[in-house]
């Protein structure tokens, strides 16, 4: 007997679609037949208003597309300018670039890790990742004078140097965050009913993964090994030892368990990091008024998210003729429609989070 199926709207005030998010389902009693997201509610407009800034006051704007990971948004954009000026970043800037970058990574999977706890139903396990993440927030804070948004990074190095009081609390967090992430474990990941709630619900296979472009830890989970700090390696993240953790089933649990692992890796690159700091200037030589020749340039980096990418057009004016993102949070959800058909409407929940959006880089 063929019953009838009915639609329901999860979003976008629903509190485990991440802020503005909207995901229409249709259902045939608790399962999903069929599920369109519908983004666009937060009406950013970001790349439009790059048209009518200069150069470098389109970097307060990548602050607010992903603003857990604020310094990594930055990062992109500048590098695509500083591809097509020809500048040479220095060495001190780039280590600089990479300390905050790896902090920025953390605080973001930080979040990820406690609100997804929460959206399964573990309140108790958002409290501790955002513990450190106020730790992570103190010294960002201390280095940029913001506490969100940090607009630090410049075109052709950073605003300004590290001071002497960052190096004791960020040596102090730092040997203080292994046993931190095995509280994660033992909260959180070793927990029966969190791996009830995850473990083999909503499998990404590797290639479903590669074919829709997905990156960061939503394909890493399912065993891809593409990390741009390993394949295509920017900055000086050549000279770092780490490892790429991956994922066996590419499911829910393995997306997770990949956060926390990575969080392990940012904090040995950022030791290494902070131990071969070179001395020097932390900003090259740039023109006081930015004008780069006409032409284009793409740059990107791997975000706490994925793959962000810049796009930048030059027509030799002081402001950027075209400015386009490649944002991972959305192209990560380009399969989020295959992906939640045959599940139940409580493992939407957990499948979405897995994924892990930010809606401000979405809807950039």
């Amino acid at each position: 007997m063929k019953t009838q199926t009915y639609v329901l709207n999860m979003g976008p005030q629903h509190p485990s679609t991440h802020g503005v998010f909207r995901i229409i389902l249709e259902l045939d009693g608790e399962v999903v037949v069929k599920a369109t997201s519908v983004p666009g509610y937060l009406h950013r407009g970001i790349e439009k208003l790059a048209e009518a800034r200069t150069y470098t006051q389109v970097i307060p704007y990548t602050d607010r597309m992903d603003y857990l990971a604020s310094m990594l948004m930055n990062w992109g954009y500048v590098a695509a300018v500083e591809k097509l000026m020809g500048i040479e970043v220095p060495e001190r800037a780039e280590y600089i670039r990479v300390i905050v970058g790896e902090l920025s990574r953390i605080a973001s999977h930080l979040v990820a890790i406690g609100t997804y706890s929460m959206d399964i139903g573990g309140v108790t396990g958002v409290f501790y990742p955002f513990r450190e993440r106020e730790r992570i927030l103190d010294l960002l804070e201390m280095v940029s004078g913001s506490r969100m948004t940090f607009s630090y990074f410049r075109i052709g190095g950073v605003a300004d140097d590290l001071p002497p009081e960052f190096f004791p609390m960020l040596e102090q967090f730092l040997r203080d965050f292994p046993s931190c992430c095995d509280e994660y474990d033992g909260l959180i990941t070793g927990n029966e009913i969190f791996q009830a709630r995850t473990k083999y619900v909503g499998i990404i296979d590797p290639q479903t993964g590669i074919n829709y472009s997905l990156s960061g830890p939503t394909l890493r989970g399912s065993g891809v090994p593409y990390d741009l700090r390993k394949v295509r390696p920017y900055s000086v993240y050549d000279r770092f030892d780490f490892e790429v953790p991956l994922g066996k089933n590419g499911d829910c649990f393995d997306r997770f368990v990949c956060r926390i692992k990575e969080m392990r890796q940012s904090v040995r690159i950022i030791r290494q990091a902070v131990e071969g700091l070179p001395e020097g200037p932390i900003l090259a030589k740039i023109p006081k008024v930015i004008k780069p020749p006409a032409g284009e340039a793409y740059a990107e980096i791997e975000s706490s998210k994925g793959v962000f990418g810049a796009y930048v057009v030059s027509d030799g004016s002081p402001k950027p003729y075209r400015v386009h993102f490649r944002r991972p949070s959305f192209i990560n959800l380009g399969y989020l429609g295959e992906l939640l058909v045959g599940w139940k409407i409580a493992d939407v929940i957990a499948i979405l989070g897995s994924i892990d959006i930010v809606l401000g880089e979405v809807d950039c």
